[in-house]
């Protein structure tokens, strides 16, 4: 690409836009797994009591179920960041694009 080029679009504000909303959106959802994650890390090192905890007086524990839905949680985050990417950002992404070619 041409330095002009470069430039051009570094200086449109729907690249600006897209650049700071993929940002916020990429920290947001990465905050929310650190959480998810360390939350779980801690609650095995200060209370292993609370998740050997029996669900039913059998074998399976309150930890299964919850290491599950940690598991399931990235599916999830990921899901969330990928809907935005094809909607949103492809959209502002197709608008750059455009507004370069002019």
């Amino acid at each position: 690409m041409q330095d002009h080029t470069i430039e051009r679009i570094q200086q449109n504000p729907k690249f600006k836009e897209l650049v700071r909303k993929k940002s916020s959106l990429s920290w947001l959802l990465s905050v929310v797994m650190l959480v998810i994650y360390y939350g779980f890390i801690l609650v095995i090192a200060f209370s292993p009591a609370t998740l050997a905890q029996s669900l039913s007086g059998g074998v399976t524990t309150i930890g299964i179920p919850i290491g599950i839905m940690i598991i399931l949680s990235v599916f999830v985050i990921t899901g969330i960041y990928v809907r935005r990417a094809n909607t949103e950002f492809d959209q502002l992404t197709r608008e750059v694009v455009e507004d370069a070619k002019k």
